[in-house]
């Protein structure tokens, strides 16, 4: 896709700060991060979303970002690290190419906001009426 950022980064036509790439993935670091090693991991081939991705992309994605999160568990020593994936504008998707976010959480840097929630108990008849809308359409 031409006007895609992510993909004229895969193409080389964009630069990056290269963390990890294989045949289907590359990893590269955030350059509006959320904290020190925020890095990205996208597939090669263009998917806009969760909606969208190939299986074997999605699968590819997830491997390679654990590779990724324990080579920035040895250089940085996060507390923790947080994966983070939005689809579509109602999710703020900023950039339309899919993408998995790692984030560490490294010394006193602030909380961040999309890990922090109060636990409110829920409707639970609620819950399994929206449950098995679910469930039905999986089926």
């Amino acid at each position: 896709m031409e006007s895609c950022i992510f993909c004229r980064i895969v193409k080389g036509e964009s630069p990056c700060f290269k963390v990890y790439e294989n045949e289907r993935v590359l990893a590269f670091a955030d350059i509006n991060p959320i904290a020190e090693g925020h890095t990205l991991v996208i597939p090669k081939s263009h998917a806009e979303n969760l909606w969208d991705i190939l299986p074997e992309d999605l699968a590819a994605i997830h491997l390679a970002s654990q590779k990724v999160a324990h080579a920035i568990r040895t250089a940085l020593k996060p507390s923790g690290i947080a994966a983070l994936q939005l689809n579509g504008r109602g999710a703020n998707q900023m950039v339309m190419h899919y993408h998995l976010h790692l984030v560490p959480r490294v010394g006193q840097a602030p909380e961040l906001p999309i890990t922090v929630w109060d636990l409110k108990p829920g409707d639970m008849q609620a819950i399994e009426r929206t449950a098995r809308r679910i469930a039905a359409a999986l089926a």
